[in-house]
């Protein structure tokens, strides 16, 4: 199994181009099961997770064929397997995004629980409700869920009791081909979502309210083959705008939207991360003096997550790491996932000063000198920041459970390495 070594303090300098946004990637290759013409995907990131959601379709009788740097063509013409394998379904939590489009299609679809990051719970209830309530009724065999529909799914008025990502684009992709009009409530809005929604109207679906929490689908009886571009990655953005942050050096990242960075660069300010955004370039400035900025009356301020447009959960593990490189003390509050903080416990080994108050909250006082450590990567954003306070360490780390990290970042040691980090794959 691969480990990264990094030697710090390293510097990273230069010119940064972000991937195409892993977590509206996997949606959209799933999405392209719901038409039997072929769907051209461009800028899609070349990961271990997006892999998976190709072999699963592989192996549902789909064509999936690379074609060119970031592009996908996907027939799904000829699935006739709507049986996932388990074992592949046990490596990544989007493999249920297959539901969705199995079953308005076929009206049937038998998933193995879905695996992925340990950071928590992660229920599947809201998938189920939306589903259900058009029409698709669920069963527990003993070792997967099984979705069947009699009839074609009709569309209906869903409230969803939470903002799921992965429940809105399963309801998403469902009401597509469903019969009537369908109205999702407390919807999710993150940009990935948005991506979907792009895509299943350039395939011939009608939605309004597309980026609001209230989404308007009326059912349309097949849709067709499209091209459609996935936006960049903003969590990668946020991870090396981090990385360079701390590290001293001045970079520049191109091909943003800036609505999709501003909630990232919003809290980052908090942490003393300035940054430039001009003529669609991002530059973090280098030599920066890190310093938390307080609230006002001094108080401590806190850095939290929530439902988009609030700052991505996917980012709190690398706010943390920042805060340990800050002057002053911050509250860092992950509301989302009971596990995402567990890794702290690897920091507090390299020397930082953090107070886990409970499975939620952690209090970090910086700037820590921290030092190397032999580590293993739990999930894909605690990996990236156990890399990056790799980087600010006195000496060489080494990061096992490199492929956690490479679910989520394309080539992230090559790209990095020529941005002067001093990382390499062993």
């Amino acid at each position: 199994m691969d480990s990264f070594e990094i030697t710090g303090p390293s510097k990273i300098e230069g010119f940064f181009k972000p991937k195409g946004n892993k977590n509206a990637a996997l949606p959209m290759i799933a999405a392209a099961c719901l038409t039997e013409e072929e769907v051209t995907l461009k800028n899609v990131p070349v990961i271990r997770d997006v892999q998976y959601m190709i072999d699963l379709l592989r192996l549902a009788g789909a064509e999936c064929e690379w074609e060119g740097d970031g592009v996908l063509r996907l027939n799904s013409r000829r699935i006739t397997n709507f049986d996932l394998d388990p074992e592949i379904c046990s490596k990544i939590r989007a493999s249920i995004l297959l539901a969705g489009p199995f079953l308005a299609r076929n009206g049937y679809v038998r998933f193995p629980p879905p695996g992925g990051d340990v950071i928590g719970r992660r229920r599947l209830d809201t998938h189920f409700v939306s589903l259900g309530s058009m029409g698709a009724k669920i069963e527990w065999d003993g070792s997967a869920y099984v979705l069947k529909a009699e009839k074609k799914l009709m569309g209906r008025e869903i409230f969803l009791d939470e903002p799921s990502v992965t429940g809105t684009e399963n309801a998403l992709m469902a009401a597509s081909l469903a019969s009537g009009t369908t109205l999702i409530k407390n919807a999710a809005c993150e940009p990935h979502v948005q991506d979907l929604c792009g895509m299943l109207v350039k395939m011939g679906s009608s939605i309004s309210g597309i980026s609001t929490n209230r989404l308007e689908i009326t059912g349309e009886g097949s849709l067709h083959g499209a091209e459609a571009e996935i936006s960049p990655d903003y969590i990668e953005t946020g991870s090396v705008v981090a990385l360079a942050a701390l590290t001293g050096g001045r970079i520049e990242i191109d091909s943003l939207q800036k609505d999709h960075v501003e909630p990232v660069l919003i809290s980052f300010r908090k942490l003393g991360i300035e940054t430039e955004f001009k003529d669609g370039i991002l530059t973090v400035p280098e030599n920066q003096e890190l310093a938390v900025k307080t609230d006002f009356g001094d108080a401590i301020p806190t850095v939290s997550d929530g439902p988009w447009p609030g700052f991505p959960a996917d980012l709190t593990s690398i706010a943390l790491v920042t805060a340990t490189g800050s002057r002053g003390t911050v509250l860092v509050f992950e509301k989302m996932f009971e596990s995402r903080m567990f890794f702290v416990d690897k920091l507090v080994s390299m020397g930082a000063k953090i107070v886990l108050c409970d499975p939620h909250r952690a209090v970090i006082t910086g700037p820590s000198k921290l030092r190397a450590q032999y580590m293993s990567s739990p999930d894909i954003r605690a990996g990236m920041a156990l890399l990056i306070a790799a980087s600010i360490a006195e000496g060489k780390s080494v990061i096992s459970n490199a492929h956690q990290i490479d679910r989520g970042y394309e080539n992230i040691d090559r790209r990095l390495s020529d941005l002067g980090l001093k990382i390499k794959r062993v």
